[in-house]
């Protein structure tokens, strides 16, 4: 209950902030204006600038649950994420075009990309910034770890483990222990049942 009106004390805090973004988001581009404002609260401290982000969040992102904690200098640069109820998300992340499912653990500086196709780079005769590219949204499963400094560009079944540093470029099944770059599969946690 207590954290329930915590929740709405910080959703009365953050309307200000909501009605600037509506404003704005008249004018300029959305999805600059998304990435913007989420670099400024990305810059808000402790449990105030936690209880900031989730409030703001829930309100602009596709869905995120009333009980998941945002770190410190961690970005969201795209709207298209879903946060489910007890996810932690670490500091200093970079979570793309995602869903993330519920009882999540990303430690710091995890990033989740959209996609592996992000960018294109078939051609030699055009600069690699101007070739364009395409976004998949990434799906975590329920319950996995994702450890310090992994990074994202497939989808990860439930109840999985990775790595710290790890780079998961192809889709990982459920119950796995994946690391290495690129992430290769250490063994299965039923294993251990």
């Amino acid at each position: 209950m207590l954290k329930r009106i915590i929740n709405l004390m910080f959703f009365l805090v953050v309307i200000p902030l909501l009605a600037l973004f509506v404003l704005l988001g008249l004018v300029f581009n959305k999805k600059s204006l998304f990435i913007g404002f989420s670099q400024f609260l990305s810059l808000i401290p402790g449990k105030f600038g936690s209880y900031l982000r989730k409030a703001f969040y829930r309100v602009v992102i596709k869905s995120c649950g009333e009980s998941c904690v945002i770190g410190f200098a961690t970005l969201l640069s795209d709207a298209d994420i879903v946060i489910e109820e007890g996810v932690y998300i670490g500091p200093q992340c970079n979570i793309g075009k995602s869903h993330i499912a519920k009882n999540c653990l990303l430690g710091s500086g995890v990033h989740i990309l959209s996609g592996k196709s992000q960018h294109d780079f078939s051609r030699l005769d055009v600069p690699i910034q101007q070739q364009g590219g395409s976004y998949q949204k990434v799906f975590i499963g329920e319950d996995s770890w994702i450890g310090n400094g992994a990074i994202v560009m497939a989808n990860i079944g439930r109840q999985c483990v990775v790595a710290a540093g790890a780079v998961v470029v192809n889709d990982v099944a459920d119950f796995s222990v994946v690391a290495g770059n690129p992430a290769k599969l250490i063994k299965l946690r039923t294993e251990n049942c």
